[in-house]
């Protein structure tokens, strides 16, 4: 599922390379929103969701390299209610995280995933890529068990008109689809 490669690389920090990079894709393409409805190509995100992808590839593109890296800083860095450690929203900076943080790492080990050591597996976009590599049931259950913690981050975020708010609510609604369903 490319689309949650590249949803993925949008929640990471932008630096010099993934801005290079989406520049070339967003060219070849023509467009920021052709781009994010190639990468759609199981549909799994409504036309409204691809308008907020591509919304956050425009403000990435159309703003200075060093504005949009100081924003993300500032935004997931230094603003706790916006980490992008998502048992850091359960259990804050408690002792009981750590075994949550073991539980999920041997989960995603049981895929066969392995992720860079250096990462908390908790990391929002260390999850996308995981989820990328799963069925789109398995998907949607994964990302439907965050989905409380999404909701609080995709809430702070838009409180702080931050342009993040809107991959978080794509990521949540799809995950929250599973629940309409149960």
């Amino acid at each position: 599922m490319l689309i949650f490669k590249l949803l993925s690389a949008l929640l990471d920090y932008p630096d010099d390379a993934l801005l290079a990079e989406l520049r070339r894709e967003v060219a070849q393409a023509g467009s920021a929103l052709t781009l994010v409805e190639n990468l759609d190509e199981q549909g799994l995100l409504s036309a409204e969701n691809h308008l907020g992808v591509a919304y956050v590839i425009d403000y990435l593109l159309d703003n200075e390299a060093t504005v949009v890296q100081a924003n993300y800083v500032q935004t997931f860095d230094l603003t706790p209610e916006h980490s992008l450690h998502l048992t850091h929203h359960i259990f804050g900076e408690e002792k009981t995280r750590g075994p949550a943080l073991i539980d999920l790492t041997e989960y995603l080990k049981s895929y066969g995933y392995q992720h860079d050591e250096k990462e908390l597996p908790d990391f929002l976009p260390l999850m996308l890529e995981f989820v990328s590599e799963l069925a789109v049931d398995e998907a949607r259950v994964f990302l439907g068990d965050a989905g409380k913690v999404l909701g609080v981050i995709a809430d702070n975020l838009g409180k702080a008109a931050s342009p993040y708010a809107r991959l978080i609510g794509v990521v949540n609604q799809f995950g929250s689809l599973v629940k309409l369903a149960a």
